[in-house]
């Protein structure tokens, strides 16, 4: 069983310098997925995250539940971050799951991360939320 409560202090003070501790946490082979991207390998995730540093700004991540047992984890977080695009800006929150899973020497061999891109970051979006709004409005029972 991977150490979850190091991991999650692992997750909850990322910066870009960390970034290349990935290789305590996940295995060399590490499947990752997302809404945007879906990769193998401890390279590749670790130019995801190298990379949201450069997209948002003040990026981080308090993870507020978890359930896990040998063989795997469900993370609850939320996502703290500000859109460089929109200059300074207020703070904007995502929320969702990660699903990981765990190899026999405790790294984790599977990440899978769950969010709405819909509600979470395109309705968040100036001209395209008001689209979203709408088209919400329009589906809504």
């Amino acid at each position: 069983m991977p150490d979850l409560d190091r991991l999650i202090a692992f997750y909850q003070s990322l910066t870009p310098d960390s970034v290349g501790r990935f290789a305590e946490f996940y295995s060399d082979d590490a499947y990752f997925k997302d809404p945007f991207n879906e990769v193998r390998g401890l390279g590749a995730i670790q130019r995801i995250f190298s990379h949201m540093f450069t997209q948002v700004g003040e990026p981080r991540f308090v993870v507020s539940e978890h359930i896990a047992d040998a063989k795997g984890a469900m993370l609850v977080w939320e996502f703290y971050y500000r859109v460089r695009l929109w200059g300074r800006g207020e703070t904007q929150v995502m929320r969702g799951v990660s699903h990981l899973r765990f190899d026999a020497a405790g790294k984790v061999c599977f990440h899978r991360d769950y969010w709405d891109t819909a509600e979470e970051l395109y309705m968040k979006v100036p001209a395209l939320g008001s689209l979203m709004r709408g088209l919400r409005r329009a589906l809504s029972a």
